[in-house]
């Protein structure tokens, strides 16, 4: 990374803010602004988070369902624990199969949740960027269709390209409310 970004980076608003409140990343308020907005994770849910590593998300999901729900944390990396009785983390591949056994052995019911902020590593080239991530996302929505309760939800970041229209009217299927949103 460029010293420059970096230093700038670490004079931007949410990243200081994340280290403040102690949130590993300042994507946790993307989540948070966006349930703020939508109110699609109550106390008591069953939150799964996919591609959760380095774990904001899974923070602010705990803080969200409170000590009466459950989040579970899904990388293919490890993720550093979270120390919360009601949160769990295992490594899986969300790609495979096998992704949504090794997530449902560990849910004490159905998913109320699930959110993804799964991300391709950057190659820097737009249109394979963007396929590689749609392609994640199409499979986060797999798993979702899969462990979600009926009634459900499910909270995505997608980039933008020519294949995110496909993409939505894919969800349209499974989900009576699509709406694509921009947090701060």
């Amino acid at each position: 990374m460029p010293n420059a970004w970096v230093k700038e980076r670490k004079r931007e608003y949410y990243y200081r803010k994340a280290k403040e409140e102690k949130f590993r990343s300042r994507a946790s308020y993307k989540l948070l602004q966006a349930v703020k907005k939508h109110n699609f994770i109550k106390p008591g849910y069953v939150v799964v988070d996919l591609g959760a590593s380095p774990g904001g998300w899974t923070q602010a999901a705990r803080k969200l369902v409170d000590d009466s729900g459950f989040v579970l944390a899904v990388d293919l990396k490890p993720i550093e624990p979270v120390d919360a009785p009601n949160v769990r983390t295992i490594i899986s591949d969300i790609t495979e199969p096998k992704a949504i056994q090794d997530i449902l052995e560990f849910l004490p019911r159905s998913a109320d949740v699930v959110v993804s902020d799964v991300s391709p590593n950057i190659s820097g080239i737009w249109e394979l960027d963007h396929a590689r991530q749609i392609d994640l996302a199409s499979n986060s929505l797999r798993i979702a269709t899969s462990i979600l309760r009926s009634g459900g939800n499910f909270f995505v970041k997608v980039f933008q390209g020519n294949t995110l229209n496909n993409f939505v009217d894919e969800a349209r299927q499974h989900f009576s409310f699509v709406k694509l949103v921009k947090p701060r």
